[in-house]
């Protein structure tokens, strides 16, 4: 019989941690003196103390343990463990692409961040403009006549506004564009104005301050973010005009969100 010391030392656990897994059922001394209190191992523990000893490396909780003792097949549950330490390799491999994206932008203009878009019930209207500059004319003409069709209609809250390009390619002129809103409720349309229910989403997001003219620069961004961290696009870019020239004088003001869709 081994004194607690002595299996210590022959099972490389420490006294402490041998307490610990008597306390929690797993590792029971073979006898305990009655009188002094002493606990005494068998050296055919030391066995049972080295399988514990390796799961704990593995970094398998006291349960799992616990269920392994009672018999459950450890394969299964190694595998379930597996399992687990590949997904948090994967989540930790993701983070450690992004911040090495970040850290090569030297300038590092642009933060991409995650979001999800709920479902929403929006209102929207495509025509073909003959400048981008013809833009923020043309949305407001919209919302009015959205405004005339439906009196009662109000957009919702937070407020969601944004367009698409369905041409999927730049254009000097003859831009074919759709603007989109969000609203409370589902609404009445005509040849110009329709409504329907805009999935949930889950995009990346980017914001670009300064004209339009230079929001090239984030769509190549975003687009290449996209790539070297294995994102894949499942829709049409958003802009989301924040600033613009409604309320800022100077379009090193204006403020732009692009949300790209991904799977």
């Amino acid at each position: 019989m081994l004194k607690i010391g002595e299996f210590s030392k022959l099972s490389h656990l420490t006294v402490k941690a041998l307490r610990f897994y008597e306390r929690e059922g797993i590792l029971l001394p073979a006898s305990t003196d009655e009188w002094t209190g002493y606990r005494f191992y068998e050296t055919s523990q030391l066995e049972a103390a080295a399988r514990i000893r390796a799961y704990r490396q593995l970094e398998l909780s006291i349960d799992e343990i616990r269920a392994i003792l009672a018999g459950t097949d450890v394969r299964q549950i190694l595998s379930e463990k597996a399992k687990a330490l590949t997904e948090e390799k994967n989540r930790i491999d993701s983070r450690l692409s992004i911040i090495n994206h970040i850290l090569e932008d030297k300038e590092m203009k642009y933060q991409v961040t995650e979001k999800q878009i709920p479902e929403k019930i929006i209102y929207s209207s495509e025509t073909v403009l003959k400048h981008y500059s013809d833009i923020m004319q043309w949305i407001p003409s919209v919302g009015e006549e959205c405004l005339k069709l439906n009196p009662e209609i109000k957009c919702a809250e937070p407020p969601y506004e944004f367009c698409e390009y369905p041409d999927g390619e730049y254009k000097e002129t003859d831009i074919r564009i759709r603007h989109n809103e969000a609203v409370t409720t589902m609404g009445r349309g005509n040849g110009k104005i329709s409504f329907r229910i805009l999935p949930p989403a889950r995009v990346l997001s980017i914001f670009h301050k300064g004209p339009y003219d230079s929001i090239g620069d984030a769509y190549a961004y975003i687009m290449k973010y996209a790539e070297q961290n294995n994102y894949k696009p499942a829709g049409l870019a958003r802009e989301c005009y924040i600033d613009g020239i409604w309320n800022k004088e100077s379009p090193e003001e204006w403020l732009t969100e692009i949300q790209l869709p991904i799977e």
